[in-house]
């Protein structure tokens, strides 16, 4: 047993070798070439060499010729002349050099994009607070429609409105909750003068503890959506016994179309100097 053990690798290792002998010599498999990756001038570098290659090389004067050292190249330059008309128009047709004032004895307080009104009456406190970003609904669909002869194209856009969720808080004197409604101008009530309507909802109610800046989950919030008619309507009409109606919503739209505005070209302002900048 052990010596025909002993035979097998003998017998295949002479079958393997007439194998190779009667088999045409093949080329050995060489692995494929790669595309170098990286640039040859930074595979140049070897420590010690005083040639820096082209990518580490100082920056020389800019292409546009105004001779800083910085990355200011030609598209830059027609990116600021561009800005620099798009706020000399847009100054041009803004309505208000300065916001405009609410009716009813509202305080308003800015801070950036957020804005606060506030009013005291008869022991309450109203607060109503509201962002101007995201504000600006999307245009509705349709086929744009072309300008009438003897009319410019720039006549015929619409003008943009702002009109923002906002939130009312009431807080009564030596109370620890605010009564917390969260309002919004439905898009199909936009642009309506039917005097019958409210041009804004009330989205969900809830209470809050009073001081607390952020909406907590934790509390019950009343969505109106599926809610009795009646109680609703109380509801708007408690807004407007405060002075939250229809005006307001109107002066509100006015007075977030302006901040908007005033923000916007403050942004076109900034970013025109930070191409600029160098």
């Amino acid at each position: 047993m052990f010596q025909l053990l002993r035979g097998v690798p003998r017998v295949l290792g002479t079958a393997v070798a007439g194998l190779r002998a009667a088999a045409p010599s093949l080329p050995l498999l060489q692995p494929a070439s790669r595309p170098c990756a990286r640039p040859f001038g930074l595979l140049s570098v070897r420590a010690g060499s005083v040639q820096l290659p082209g990518l580490l090389k100082p920056r020389g004067p800019c292409a546009c010729g105004c001779g800083c050292s910085g990355l200011h190249t030609e598209g830059d330059k027609a990116f600021v002349d561009f800005l620099s008309d798009e706020i000399k128009e847009e100054k041009k047709i803004q309505k208000y050099k300065s916001l405009p004032k609410m009716s009813g004895g509202w305080e308003l307080e800015v801070n950036g994009t957020e804005a606060k009104l506030v009013r005291k009456v008869a022991g309450e406190k109203i607060t109503v607070t509201f962002n101007i970003n995201n504000s600006i609904p999307p245009a509705f669909g349709g086929e744009e429609e072309e300008p009438s002869q003897g009319q410019k194209a720039e006549e015929q856009e619409p003008e943009l409105t702002s009109t923002p969720n906002f939130v009312v808080e009431v807080t009564k004197d030596g109370s620890s909750k605010a009564l917390v409604l969260d309002c919004h101008y439905p898009e199909d009530e936009i642009g309506q003068e039917d005097d019958q309507s409210d041009i804004f909802s009330i989205k969900e109610v809830s209470f809050q503890a009073t001081g607390e800046s952020d909406w907590k989950d934790t509390n019950y919030t009343l969505n109106t959506d599926s809610l009795d008619w009646g109680l609703y309507d109380h509801l708007m009409d408690f807004l407007a016994d405060r002075g939250v109606d229809n005006t307001f919503a109107d002066e509100l739209v006015e007075l977030s179309t302006a901040l908007e505005h005033q923000e916007y070209i403050s942004f076109l302002e900034d970013l025109k100097g930070f191409v600029k900048s160098q």
